[in-house]
């Protein structure tokens, strides 16, 4: 056999080799990323006062659904989802037109301003007051502080998702702005009609990235509606709950009778079910978003 046929043959093996190897190896990483999931699952559904010995896997050692009784019991829980969600779509949709909006301005060179407003907006993102002047103009100043609104106006736009979204209008076609403006279309109607529907995969990867941002955030409730249970969103609210069960334990360990009493759910227990009911809502909506996530994230940040 000539050498040639030889490292042919050799070629040949490998080849067949690589695809199961690989194979395993992504199989193993995928067990990796799915194993703290699942664990956490499991550790939702299982009683509390068997939770505290440890050891659980894949599955409930013992299923209980008292963690996720003790949570959705609380009428509260509700209405903080209520405010959660609506704080969520509301600040999506608004981050979206104005960033939107921004972005398509900037991108068009004949504006003359552009590089001048670019360079201020993106300054912002190095250069920042600190909390205590945001704390001061936005409940002082701006008179925001315990009213929805403070969910809304500081999120209505952001830089880096401009700066993503120009990237990707300015690789699109001039030719496509140049034809409409020829047939008369406005700058608006430019926008609406023809930009926006081909930035489908980048603007909905940008929503996605506001979205989960809103739906997590807990910290401006803490800020600046902390005074207000009306206002409390779903991640706070579950944080408090946390807080009150993990009190309830310590004072548990005193007291025989309050052990028997409140060890049905335990901090471990109810915050496994925390983090299962908060993550759901964002599990339910990627999917539809996944198929323009990675090619809205590639187009928007190597083009232009």
């Amino acid at each position: 056999m000539t050498t040639t046929a030889m490292s042919r043959a050799r070629s040949r093996k490998g080849n067949g080799i690589f695809p199961y190897v690989n194979g395993v190896i992504l199989c193993l990483l995928m067990f990796l990323t799915l194993y703290p999931v699942i664990n956490t699952v499991a550790y939702s559904f299982n009683d509390g006062t068997d939770a505290l010995r440890g050891g659980i896997g894949l599955w409930p050692r013992v299923y209980s659904l008292k963690s996720y009784v003790s949570i959705l019991s609380d009428k509260s829980v509700y209405q903080a989802a209520f405010i959660s969600a609506s704080k969520t779509i509301v600040t999506t949709l608004l981050n979206l037109f104005w960033t939107g909006m921004i972005a398509y301005a900037l991108s068009r060179r004949e504006f003359v301003l552009r590089k001048v407003i670019t360079t201020v907006l993106v300054l912002t993102m190095y250069v920042n007051a600190g909390m205590i002047p945001n704390y001061l103009l936005i409940s002082k100043t701006l008179g925001l502080r315990n009213t929805f609104l403070v969910y809304i106006i500081p999120t209505m736009f952001s830089c880096f998702n401009m700066i993503v979204i120009r990237t990707y209008i300015g690789g699109l076609p001039d030719a496509l702005v140049e034809s409409a403006r020829i047939d008369g279309a406005g700058d608006i109607r430019i926008f609406w009609q023809i930009i926006f529907p081909l930035c489908t995969p980048v603007l909905a990867t940008v929503a996605l990235f506001v979205a989960v941002g809103a739906w997590n955030s807990w910290f401006d409730t803490y800020l600046y509606c902390g005074s207000d249970k009306n206002l409390y969103t779903l991640q706070y609210l579950l944080k408090m709950k946390l807080a009150t069960t993990q009190a309830s334990s310590n004072a548990a360990k005193t007291s025989a009778d309050a052990l028997k009493t409140t060890t049905l759910t335990t901090p471990v227990t109810i915050r496994c079910a925390i983090t299962v009911i908060s993550t759901v809502p964002i599990l339910v909506v990627y999917p539809f978003l996944q198929k323009y996530f990675v090619t809205g994230m590639a187009l928007g940040s190597v083009k232009g």
